[in-house]
């Protein structure tokens, strides 16, 4: 086996057995989470980890009810696409264990707060880099790739985070100033899996020498 093996063996998993995931396991995959780098060491994570089927089901419902009240708003071309969408929204429905990962504050650049033109420039494009969400998705990298290395299968989903706070409310979950940015089910799968097709190093690599 390859060294880098366990990096192809994560795929995107929609449906799971039925198997309950041992409490062991997911200390593991929960620790391997962890050890992602972090801008200043911040660790500005947080894990939310369901186990409740029923509980699962109250989150479904919410993400659910939430896409029907959202595309009564909209336009009925956009209302389509969005109710569309639901299924992947909820893939979740069926899995022994649900994830959230919650990201917690990052300090301002110290560019912050100057009023010379230039710096604020510099500023603004410092902060579209969004340096403490990219801390949660390191460590949400780190926790699927984990979870595969184990056998188990997980999604990457941000979908549903537009009921991050009906969702919080659910689970009874509030921490200062740290908002829902991702989730993933984790289970085993209920089928294999083959790759999709990924682009081709050319096109999206640049080697300068």
């Amino acid at each position: 086996m390859g060294k880098l093996d366990f990096i192809y063996q994560r795929k995107s998993v929609r449906s799971f057995q039925a198997t309950s995931i041992p409490a062991e396991d997911l200390r593991q995959i929960l620790a391997a989470a962890t050890q992602a780098p972090s801008g200043k060491n911040l660790q500005n994570w947080h894990f939310v980890v369901v186990r409740n089927g029923h509980k699962i089901a109250e989150i479904t419902k919410i993400v659910e009810d939430k896409n029907a009240q959202m595309a009564a708003f909209l336009t009925e071309e956009k209302a389509r696409s969005f109710r569309g969408l639901l299924p992947y929204y909820t893939v979740f429905r069926g899995a022994p264990v649900l994830v959230l990962a919650y990201g917690g504050p990052y300090p301002a650049s110290d560019l912050q707060g100057c009023a010379e033109p230039r710096v604020v420039e510099a500023a603004k494009t410092s902060q579209l880099a969004r340096p403490g969400i990219q801390n949660v998705a390191a460590a949400m990298e780190n926790l699927l790739l984990a979870a595969a290395a184990l056998g188990y299968g997980g999604c990457w989903m941000t979908g549903p985070t537009f009921a991050a706070k009906e969702i919080s409310a659910c689970l009874g979950f509030a921490k200062e100033d740290y908002q829902l940015l991702a989730v993933t089910p984790l289970g085993v799968p209920a089928t294999a899996l083959g790759s999709p097709p990924r682009k081709e190093l050319e096109e999206v690599v640049t080697f300068i020498d």
